[in-house]
């Protein structure tokens, strides 16, 4: 009987071997995913929070958050593409785990938080990178140091444009499958926007947009003299911005790569797989 079950186990290890060694490779690329770090650094009197993953010397993406949000949005790709690139991801001023300056001691417009991120950058030693960026975005004060850019449900023209910017509705849109977006990433957003200050500070900016309105027309000539090498990623649930924009960047960026996801306007909520692969491939 003991011979019979030892010359069904050799049988047997051939096939099993291989689904061994199939979990341990997974097991090990599991365990080598490089950690994310959560650090601050003094700008401008400022301290400025911000995530930071992968290798000093590999290619570095710069990420940049919208509204209501902070670098917290970014988690998911940190964890999915770490392993490749630098990814960093700050918090601006009045957001996230950042100082949130008085608005009357500190002017809340985009020029002056886009000036705070760029001299962030040259802090932390950021020469090139790809920029990514999400809904309000910034454009730095050097445009040169763009190796590409991912656009993900950020507009530069007008028809991009829509109505309803409230923190739950901007997360679910209008996307049918609700229930897989978790309710703790906009209940936490909307408990940022409730604390004490939090009014003056996002008020300030909403009023400030109208200067990227004005922009529009300068960062539509940028992209089309540039010619970047763009990746446009849209949640088609979005409910703030209309997918029209897709149109208007091919119009700037006839060879930009666009894709349509199955997501509302915060897109890695529920698409940070699909986001993950598509990053990869135009990094590539």
């Amino acid at each position: 009987m003991l011979l019979r079950q030892l010359a069904a186990l050799l049988l047997l290890a051939p096939s099993v071997a291989p689904f061994h060694l199939a979990a341990c490779a997974q097991e090990n690329e599991r365990a080598v995913t490089p950690p994310t770090f959560y650090r601050t650094i003094e700008i401008d009197g400022l301290s400025i929070s911000y995530r930071e993953a992968g290798a000093k010397d590999a290619p570095a993406l710069l990420l940049l958050h919208g509204f209501p949000s902070s670098s917290r949005m970014y988690e998911p790709l940190l964890a999915r593409l770490a392993d490749r690139y630098r990814l960093i991801a700050p918090d601006y001023p009045g957001f996230g785990h950042s100082d949130w300056p008085d608005p009357k001691t500190f002017a809340y417009t985009f020029d002056h938080i886009a000036a705070v991120m760029d001299r962030f950058t040259e802090a932390l030693g950021l020469a090139r990178y790809t920029l990514y960026m999400q809904d309000y975005g910034m454009a730095l004060a050097h445009p040169e140091r763009i190796e590409a850019l991912i656009v993900q449900n950020a507009v530069a023209h007008n028809e991009g444009l829509g109505a309803l910017w409230a923190t739950r509705g901007r997360h679910l849109g209008s996307d049918p499958d609700a229930d897989r977006d978790d309710p703790d990433l906009w209940t936490d957003k909307f408990a940022f926007l409730s604390k004490p200050g939090q009014a003056d500070i996002q008020t300030d900016l909403f009023y400030d947009y109208r200067t990227n309105v004005e922009a529009y027309p300068r960062w539509q000539a940028w992209l089309s003299q540039r010619q970047p090498r763009l990746l446009v990623l849209w949640g088609k649930y979005d409910p703030s911005f209309d997918i029209s924009e897709l149109e208007a960047d091919r119009r700037n960026v006839p060879k930009a790569e666009v894709h349509v996801l199955n997501a509302g306007h915060f897109a890695l909520d529920t698409g940070a797989d699909e986001i993950a692969r598509l990053v990869r491939g135009f990094m590539n």
